[in-house]
Formats: C-alpha cells, sequence, structure tokens
C-alpha cells in the first residue's frame, strides 16, 4: 500500500521552539508537541542565552531533543532561523514554528499537515489561537494587513469562539507563535528576517511568501492555546510597544508605498495622542510613549536589539 500524501508529509515535519526565560512553559510546549506524534529528535530547541534554567530543565526532560545553545539573545526570527536550517539540513519537508508558551490541541497538526497535501498552492497554514486559561475566547484567527495601527489586524481578536472562526479560508498572515510552513517557501522566499528581532516577523514572511506564489491559510477547525506575549512582559506594555513601533518603520522600509506610508501616519502616528489619553487612565500611557519613541528611533536607522533593549528598559530585562 503506497503512503498517503498527509502520512509522507508527517514522516519529514520538523518542529522549531525558541526559548528564552520560558521557565516550567517550555515543558507544556514541548509536552503538546509530543502528543502531536512529533519525536523529540525531531524537536529543534533554541535556547536564546536564558538565565533561569529553563533550558537545562528541558535538557533533563527531554533528552533526545536537537539543542542548541546561543551565547547571547538573538531575537525570534535570528534564534529560529537557526532553527529552520537545522531542519532543513536534515531533510525537513515542514517545518512548525510554535512559540513556547503555545500548546497544541490533539490532531491539531495531522490536521494542518493534511491542509498542505489537500492544498499545493498554500505554503504556510496555522490553527486559530485561542487565549490560554480561556478556551473560549479568541487571541487570532488569521490576521489581516490594514497598514494602519501596528500594520495589521488580528482577526477575531477578543471575540468569543465560534462557527465563523472554525473554518478553512485565505488570510494575509497566521501569527507565528503556531505555523507550519512547506519547505518550498523557505526556498522560494528565504528564511525569516532576523533584524527585526521581536514582532512583525510572521507579517513580513507571510508577504514574501504570496509574492513567492504561495497562499496562506488558517485551518479553522483545530486551535492553539497561547499565553500571549509571555515573554515580553505580557499585555500592552512598554517593551513591547517599543518594539513594534521601531519594527513597523522597518517593514514599511521594505514594503511600503507611498500610499502605505500615509495611511500609517495618519492612522498609527497621528492617533498616538488619543492613544496616550486613552491608555493614560488605564495606567498605560507609558507604553504609547515608548511606541512613540521606537518610532522616532526607527526613523533614525536603529534596529532592535538586546543592547538596545538593555538600554531602552534596564528594570524590566531579566
Amino acid at each position: 500500500m503506497s503512503a498517503r500524501p498527509e502520512d509522507e508529509q508527517s514522516a519529514h515535519t520538523w518542529a522549531v521552539v525558541v526559548n528564552w526565560n520560558g521557565g516550567p512553559q517550555n515543558l507544556d510546549c514541548l509536552r503538546s508537541l509530543m502528543d502531536q506524534g512529533l519525536l523529540p529528535s525531531r524537536i529543534v530547541f533554541v535556547d536564546n542565552a536564558s538565565s533561569d534554567g529553563s533550558c537545562a530543565l528541558v535538557e533533563q526532560e527531554f533528552p533526545g531533543l536537537l539543542l542548541l545553545r546561543n551565547a547571547r539573545n538573538l531575537g525570534y526570527g535570528h534564534a529560529n532561523n537557526l532553527g529552520i536550517e537545522a531542519a532543513l539540513e536534515r531533510g525537513a519537508r515542514c517545518v512548525l514554528l510554535v512559540n513556547n508558551d503555545v500548546t497544541l490541541e490533539h490532531g491539531t497538526l495531522a490536521v494542518l499537515q493534511a491542509a498542505l497535501a489537500r492544498e499545493p498552492q498554500a505554503g504556510i497554514v496555522g490553527p486559530r489561537v485561542l487565549y490560554a486559561g480561556a478556551g473560549d475566547r479568541i487571541w487570532c484567527a488569521g490576521g489581516r494587513l490594514t497598514f494602519r495601527a501596528n500594520l495589521s489586524t488580528l482577526l477575531g481578536h477578543g471575540q468569543l469562539d465560534g462557527p465563523e472562526f472554525q473554518q478553512t479560508r485565505e488570510v494575509d498572515y497566521v501569527p507565528g507563535c503556531a505555523m507550519l510552513i512547506r519547505r518550498a517557501v523557505f526556498e522560494r522566499a528565504g528564511l525569516l528576517e532576523g533584524d527585526y528581532f521581536a514582532y512583525h516577523e510572521d507579517l513580513d514572511f507571510c508577504l514574501r511568501a504570496r509574492a513567492a506564489g504561495f497562499r496562506t491559510l488558517l485551518i479553522g477547525q483545530v486551535a492553539a492555546h497561547h499565553a500571549a506575549h509571555s515573554s515580553t512582559g505580557g499585555g500592552y506594555n512598554a517593551r513591547r510597544k517599543y518594539m513594534m513601533g521601531v519594527n513597523t518603520v522597518w517593514f514599511l522600509r521594505r514594503h511600503g508605498t507611498p500610499g502605505r506610508w500615509l495611511s500609517f501616519l495618519v492612522f498609527d502616528v497621528c492617533s498616538l495622542p488619543l492613544a496616550w489619553g486613552y491608555r493614560a487612565l488605564r495606567g498605560e500611557g507609558d507604553a504609547v510613549l515608548a511606541k512613540a519613541r521606537g518610532t522616532l528611533d526607527g526613523l533614525r536607522g536603529k534596529r532592535v536589539s538586546e543592547e538596545l533593549l538593555r538600554a531602552q528598559f534596564p528594570g524590566v530585562w531579566r
């Protein structure tokens, strides 16, 4: 009996998980991946110079993993690229990128693999993503590029889960916290843009994949659970908004048109005073000011890096 296409893909699927001081949540993530049928030997765990002992904890619990240790925090993109390259060198036909604060519901990977096998023009697929601990609420059911505030909109964000989010449909992007990628996408569109350090890599990658002829699909019948932004402090915080401000400028430098720049200036930059007024009432005004500073620094040519973040946010850097 010949193997089905999805069985063939399953035998050559690798996962990449990046860690920076992720603590015990790494173990939940890795157990979830093994529950999908992935062998430890097909999981690349990339540690970004963690200082909380989490890497040693993973090594002790899962000795069969391919473990890559970085001497410093390279950021999300560069660290993922090291894992992707290691997987491709070992024959991976599909690579699953998973944040270490994500768990997948049982059977999710098989459904994603089947979607790629069924849709030859699809290069990237991802599940709907629910808030961890609140499985009835959507964090993201795919995304749409708007070139307005924060460049994009997370579809369904904050809404109650329901049938409208549990469908298969084409989207502009799926979040990098849980995406399955066909090998050919890397071969034709390249790897992630590592110089973002954190945020907007997934938008950039899916946009380049589309330019290379691939579709991005939300496979809404399956779900991931995500403790959103846990590695950058969670919630609406200054460090995260600063990085988004810097990277929005760099994204527009790569993909901007006069119309896209104008939309960004009108709907993002010009809205900052109103955003500050609203957020200041909630005790979050510093995050808006950090975003404004990040936008200015991006225009000045600065890039997000470990060194820059240490200088900008010494009180919150772990």
